[in-house]
């Protein structure tokens, strides 16, 4: 299927700039409440949990929404007007706004904290109604067997190039003070929102089939049937490996930039992270190539082994060559691995019901990785090293043992993976 200019622009535009909104919440969002609320790893952890779940439940639903109604543009476009406005709302939680409402209140920074979480689930279900749900079953429905690998690699280069916009274009801003926040907050909420107007006059939506006299709540549920899974035997066991695959990211990621910034204080961290990122992203565009070339099984090995070679060199090195050395090797491996799995999922969904399944995609790639992933973390951080803050508060240390766990999960991932090769092995 031979793609126009205006599908690959629509396709980067809108899989950037949404992964721009989704480093906001899912780093950011921890930089943000460590920075201003001096929050625990455990609150952290948290935050990125119910953020999961809400993801979930909500791509569950406007997913099969979608394919009801055979519509996902006007999902994606309203979506992402409305995914700008809530993360304009973020600007208001500060600790001035939090003492003036609750001037009684004992801790206006656990005020803080609980008020992020509530306001990142309401905008998680603007982002995966538009993103995770729409947006992507728009990008299956548009694709076939013969160009997915190299859609998915631009595709999931997207997260760590939208790191690089967001770290990179706020670096120079003092993370200690509301008002850069605030900044950062309308800028991007602006962007979002803007897109989402935009996106009236750039998507272009194919009709999607649908099935008369659908019944919306069985939809929600058509994935989670036993017969659908004995059908599908190749889609399921992918989901579960991507969901190792997505633990083993989630246990040091949301700890990722505060490692780099507080244990190895690194003040200019982001002209470490931008070339490694930049050739990361590289890699994986041309790295999707292989999958369609060459299948899943020689695209995954070489992708989750780079993976764990990073965590290695993350693990026993300090020095700031030996951690670019590794953040480039993890990044390459994680990139790729996200294009292959994104890749796999895709061929194996059943055709015209793109929008049902998206939900199990982000059971794989957001839920129980989110609970998962960041729980692991949050348990080796526990005894932590804690450090002084300028208010007379404590912080906790991220340490190197993140990539340890990171590892171990990725090693686990293997026994995932062998079935997965005997069934592609039988059908061949």
């Amino acid at each position: 299927m031979k793609k126009n200019t205006r599908f690959y622009l629509a396709l980067v535009i809108f899989s950037l700039v949404g992964q721009v909104a989704w480093v906001v919440e899912n780093m950011y969002f921890n930089v943000f409440i460590y920075r201003m609320f001096n929050a625990s790893a455990e609150a952290i952890s948290a935050m990125v949990a119910a953020s999961a779940v809400s993801a979930t439940a909500t791509t569950l639903l406007i997913g099969a929404l979608s394919d009801k109604l055979g519509k996902r543009k006007l999902f994606i476009c309203g979506g992402y007007i409305l995914w700008g406005i809530s993360i304009w709302c973020f600007a208001l939680i500060r600790m001035d706004v939090i003492n003036a409402l609750f001037p009684s209140v004992v801790s206006a920074a656990s005020v803080g904290v609980t008020l992020v979480i509530i306001l990142d689930c309401v905008m998680t279900f603007f982002g995966s109604s538009a993103n995770d749900a729409c947006f992507n079953a728009w990008l299956t429905d548009a694709t076939d067997e013969t160009n997915r690998g190299r859609v998915e690699g631009i595709n999931a280069m997207m997260p760590l190039l939208a790191i690089l916009v967001v770290f990179g274009g706020f670096m120079g801003l003092d993370q200690g003070k509301a008002a850069s926040w605030t900044l950062i907050f309308g800028i991007i909420g602006t962007v979002v929102l803007l897109l989402g107007i935009a996106g009236f006059f750039l998507i272009d939506e194919k009709p999607v089939k649908t099935e008369e006299n659908q019944n919306f709540f069985a939809n929600i549920f058509y994935g989670f049937r036993p017969k659908v899974i004995g059908q599908n035997p190749t889609l399921y066991l992918s989901l579960l490996a991507f969901a190792v695959f997505n633990i083993s990211i989630q246990i040091f990621m949301p700890y990722l930039i505060l490692y780099y910034s507080v244990s190895l204080e690194m003040e200019n961290y982001v002209l470490i992270m931008a070339p490694a990122i930049l050739l990361a992203a590289i890699f994986t565009a041309l790295y999707g190539r292989v999958y369609d070339a060459r299948g899943f099984k020689a695209a995954v090995i070489p992708a989750v082994g780079l993976l764990m070679i990073g965590y290695v060199v993350l693990y026993f090195c300090r020095g700031t060559a030996m951690v670019f050395i590794g953040s480039l090797l993890m990044m390459c491996g994680y990139l790729a691995g996200m294009a292959v799995f994104g890749a796999m999922i895709r061929d194996n969904t059943p055709e015209n019901r793109a929008g049902m399944f998206q939900g199990l995609r982000i059971v794989g790639q957001v839920l129980i990785p989110g609970v998962i992933g960041p729980a692991i973390g949050a348990a080796v951080l526990k005894n932590a090293e804690q450090i002084l803050n300028g208010d007379g508060t404590y912080s906790f240390k991220p340490n190197e043992n993140i990539f340890l766990a990171a590892f171990l999960a990725a090693a686990a991932l293997w026994l995932v993976l062998v079935p997965v090769f005997r069934i592609i092995k039988k059908r061949k």
